[in-house]
């Protein structure tokens, strides 16, 4: 028998929470997505002022990084990045148009082994989605902890 793990929309509010209040701090307008393990969305906040541009593309962050079971940003991490050119998946993000992201800001939610998820972050540069990212998994783990 094997035991599934889902998260829920209550899961996901204090994830959002968590990255509105590092992107704040860092005074970076961000879309911050999350996703269950379908890649389905849960929760989506574009704060004030975020790019309009930054919905889709942290949708498509989040249902990468839980999809694929990876953090985006290592599709392309030099040297052994598969998408990178003349690597064994280079091309891979053409396989699902607008949906597979393979840049910075897509993080999957683990509990107990299991992939439950994925967070999206667009807005900034990569070090700035990669720390509201950070916040936003910090936010799960805890939440892990105490729920476990």
């Amino acid at each position: 028998m094997h035991q599934v793990h889902r998260i829920t929309l209550d899961d996901a509010l204090p994830l959002l929470a968590a990255g509105r209040a590092k992107a704040e701090e860092i005074g970076v307008k961000q879309t911050l997505c999350v996703c269950d393990d379908g890649g389905n969305v849960l929760a989506l906040h574009r704060l004030p002022g975020a790019r309009l541009t930054g919905v889709d593309i942290a949708i498509a962050k989040a249902f990468t990084a839980a999809g694929h079971e990876r953090a985006t940003h290592l599709f392309n991490e030099a040297p052994d990045g598969p998408a990178l050119p003349g690597n064994e998946a280079f091309g891979i993000s053409h396989m699902l148009p607008g949906k597979f992201a393979v840049f910075v800001g897509g993080f999957p939610l683990v509990f107990d082994g299991q992939i439950v998820g994925g967070i999206g972050i667009s807005g900034g540069n990569g070090k700035q989605d990669k720390a509201v990212g950070a916040a936003m998994l910090a936010e799960f783990e805890a939440l892990a902890v105490v729920r476990n």
